[in-house]
């Protein structure tokens, strides 16, 4: 299967079998927005759940928390937020797209290009010469674009009952003043109120150190690990879910002590590495990318990216950066809070004296969680070709989910629907609920059709309640992925799937 056409078949499957819908689809849809249905919201709960497993409740050096998605305004102040989280902005005057300077196709200045007018294919060819600033258009390929504008990424709303802006209309009612005099006192009548959506979660973690820090009494090292919703007004969202205005994310900060933080950068590197290959099927489809220094951002003194091979070439899954102590520094200088760690079991470098206290510096791990989502479909997406009970010809479309991940872990299926096949299929059904695993009982079409269906939507095991099972309480177990069945017994059945599962 080429690459093109592996994410227009992800997304067809995920619409039609319930997995992700456009959001609010009836009224023409929101770009960008994107609703869970009953099998995505599953898959998206299961990775969070393992990945919470693997980071929180298996380890003993790292606890969890959920930070509010609204936080005091001189948090992204502090963060540098407010003054650095922005893109520069450009728009295209031939064809009118808006895009990111930074991710433009790169064009020699100078250099003489041709593109078409509006950016129509049956526009007239057009030339002109590529400015200094060296890129142009990545829709018509035209080097006429505006000057560049710094864009913030964050949604600003406001808290509290009174309307700001009615303030600012009687201040400035029947006056004359200029663009830039008028933008001046807007934002000074929203100041007061104005608030943000979290960008990302960290820094929720990081404002609570001291309190996660205190009444936990971690020792360092030690994590904060967060699960939860951000918030970026992405100037350009693409490629289905992979980039969208409302995303969610792991994360979490590991605090070491200065001086060990290259050991725990390439620790965790190495760690979350192997975390995603294990529910994988390509292992080869996973690589940690390491920046050059060139690429850092102010506070890291390294990162890493760790990428998947999406059907449209590497990009980003988690980025494992090595921060420094700049967050906390940032966050005690600002707030008067002495974010710090005292260790009363170790010499202070500086005096040679028992007692070192200092500020922690941070890894953070951080993957996005619908990332996650569309990063394991599209690795889990499989056709094999076979024939049918006719003879003819066909595709079966499989989704090799790991059955740890797969929304549904076992389908139990009735030959008829009659003759008590139903009834001993429902009780069946019934033992999985009880005991926490999401199963399926399904009655409806041929048992070759319900077989197909379970398998495009992942399910890793069928239970298929015959006859024979009237006569020695044994059913088939069918498996996904190699389509062999055998019998066990109604009685273990619970116990073969519930073992399969977590040896997966």
């Amino acid at each position: 299967m080429a690459d093109s056409e592996l994410l227009n078949k992800v997304v067809s499957l995920c619409k039609r079998r319930g997995f992700i819908f456009q959001s609010s689809e009836i009224y023409g849809g929101l770009k960008s927005a994107y609703d869970y249905g009953p099998l995505g919201v599953e898959l998206k709960r299961n990775i969070a759940a393992e990945w919470w497993k693997a980071m929180v409740h298996e380890r003993e050096d790292i606890v969890g928390m959920d930070a509010s998605i609204f936080m005091h305004p001189n948090v992204w102040k502090s963060s540098g937020h407010l003054a650095c989280f922005s893109d520069p902005l450009v728009d295209c005057l031939n064809c009118k797209e808006r895009f990111r300077a930074d991710k433009a196709p790169k064009a020699a200045a100078g250099t003489q290009v041709e593109f078409r007018e509006g950016g129509r294919k049956d526009g007239r060819t057009l030339k002109a010469e590529v400015a200094q600033r060296g890129y142009v258009c990545p829709n018509c390929g035209g080097p006429r674009l505006s000057d560049e504008r710094q864009f913030n990424m964050m949604f600003r709303t406001s808290i509290g009952p009174v309307d700001a802006l009615e303030s600012f209309i009687d201040e400035v009612e029947g006056k004359a003043l200029g663009r830039q005099e008028l933008r001046e006192k807007i934002e000074a009548a929203l100041a007061p109120s104005a608030i943000y959506l979290r960008p990302e979660t960290a820094q929720g973690m990081f404002v609570q150190f001291l309190n996660v820090q205190q009444s936990t009494s971690m020792k360092v090292p030690f994590g904060i690990a967060q699960q939860g919703k951000a918030f970026r007004n992405e100037i350009v969202t693409e490629k289905f879910i992979f980039r969208t205005c409302e995303f969610e994310q792991m994360e979490m900060e590991y605090f070491v002590e200065p001086g060990s933080e290259s050991e725990w950068h390439d620790y965790w590197v190495k760690t979350r590495l192997a975390w995603w290959k294990h529910f994988a099927n390509n292992k080869e489809g996973f690589r940690a990318r390491f920046y050059e220094k060139s690429e850092l951002a102010h506070y890291a003194s390294a990162c890493a990216d760790i990428e998947f091979q999406y059907p449209w070439g590497w990009d980003e899954l988690e980025g494992i950066a090595s921060r420094t102590n700049y967050d906390l520094t940032r966050h005690g200088e600002e707030s008067g809070a002495k974010l710090s760690y005292f260790d009363q079991q170790k010499p202070d470098p500086a005096t040679g004296k028992m007692g070192w206290r200092y500020i922690p510096y941070v890894i953070e791990p951080a993957s996005g969680l619908t990332r996650a989502v569309l990063m394991y479909l599209c690795d889990a997406y499989a056709e094999e070709q076979g024939t049918d009970a006719e003879g003819e010809g066909k595709t079966r479309v499989i989704l090799k989910l790991n059955p740890r991940l797969a929304p549904i872990k076992v389908a139990v299926l009735p030959l008829m629907k009659k003759e008590g096949l139903p009834e001993v299929a429902r009780g069946i059904v019934q033992q999985f609920f009880k005991s926490g695993i999401n199963a399926s009982y399904d009655e409806q079409q041929s048992i070759g059709k319900r077989y197909a269906r379970h398998d495009e939507v992942g399910t890793p095991y069928c239970l298929t309640v015959d006859h024979q099972t009237l006569q020695d309480q044994t059913v088939t177990i069918r498996d996904r992925d190699t389509t062999k069945q055998e019998r066990i017994s109604v009685e273990a059945a619970l116990g073969s799937v519930t073992r399969r599962i977590a040896e997966a």
